[in-house]
């Protein structure tokens, strides 16, 4: 019993970080749960494999730091986001488009890529590319939409290749191929749709990447987020996870030293394994679109 308490204590506490809600219930539980349709993805899916893995710790840290090396992207970021006086506020929306994208009905996944298409609405302004005169932004544009889009997809799927022991069905291809419709409802339809293409587009974008001085204060405050006390010694750990992971050229445009990937594997993978441990292999997200696939039929 005392250690169901404490496992319960601690899921509680992760989710509560996690989503924002003091009770550490996520607001959008329901909206995965509602209805009785499928969604875009199915249990035996790569996505579903890879985003239910603690490693997505690791990969939105690390799509974090190849999102702030887009002049454009950050701009959104600098000037419109809330992330230094609500940086869990802005985290919780992230996991709330992803988790509800992933596990959602289609509805859930529609009225979700709403939110988001209403919100990118708003985020407008200029930047300075690395050639060439100032040139205006919408959140909406689909060249930053798919540097997002890759950004979060090639991280998802290095973090977990390097982090986590769980096999992902059809391998990277599949799991490229598949993210892909998560945002044809943003009205981005051309994406990569192999692990080739997605290296390939990533290369296209270089060019266009930077670390300027507004790169830097972002990258720092990720490096130092204000999380709880206790929270702080494993996100360094994760950190180190993520900026390890960044291809070598990418790392040197940070400038954050790497600890060695070998060094980090196993010790990641284990923290990781320890973590899903410790909190329970309960997530009631993932039961909750497990029964509604179950009401409709999809699964048994």
């Amino acid at each position: 019993m005392a250690n169901n308490a404490l496992q319960e204590s601690l899921s509680r506490r992760f989710r509560r970080l996690l989503s924002g809600a003091q009770d550490g219930i996520p607001p959008w539980l329901d909206v995965v749960a509602e209805g009785d349709e499928p969604g875009l993805f199915v249990p035996t899916d790569a996505p579903w494999i890879v985003h239910r893995d603690f490693a997505t710790l690791v990969g939105g840290i690390r799509a974090l730091l190849l999102q702030a090396l887009h002049p454009g992207a950050l701009g959104g970021v600098a000037q419109h986001s809330r992330y230094e006086e609500d940086p869990l506020g802005r985290l919780s929306g992230t996991i709330r488009w992803l988790t509800v994208t992933t596990f959602g009905s289609l509805a859930a996944v529609r009225g979700e890529a709403s939110r988001v298409n209403r919100m990118h609405e708003r985020v407008v302004g200029q930047y300075q590319p690395n050639h060439g005169e100032t040139r205006s932004y919408r959140a909406a544009d689909k060249d930053l939409l798919l540097w997002v889009h890759i950004a979060f997809m090639d991280s998802f799927l290095r973090a977990h290749q390097n982090y986590s022991r769980a096999e992902i069905p059809g391998g990277a291809d599949s799991y490229v191929r598949l993210w892909g419709k998560s945002v044809e409802p943003l009205g981005l339809d051309q994406v990569p749709t192999s692990e080739a293409e997605l290296v390939k587009t990533l290369a296209a974008y270089g060019p266009q990447l930077r670390a300027d001085e507004r790169a830097k204060s972002v990258i720092c405050w990720i490096k130092r987020a204000p999380l709880p006390t206790l929270a702080k010694p494993v996100y360094a750990l994760l950190f180190q996870a993520a900026l390890a992971s960044l291809p070598k050229d990418l790392q040197q445009m940070i400038g954050f030293r790497a600890l060695p990937l070998w060094f980090l594997r196993p010790m990641v993978t284990n923290l990781l394994r320890f973590m899903r441990l410790a909190i329970g292999p309960d997530s009631p997200i993932e039961d909750a679109a497990l029964r509604r696939l179950e009401r409709a039929g999809i699964i048994s």
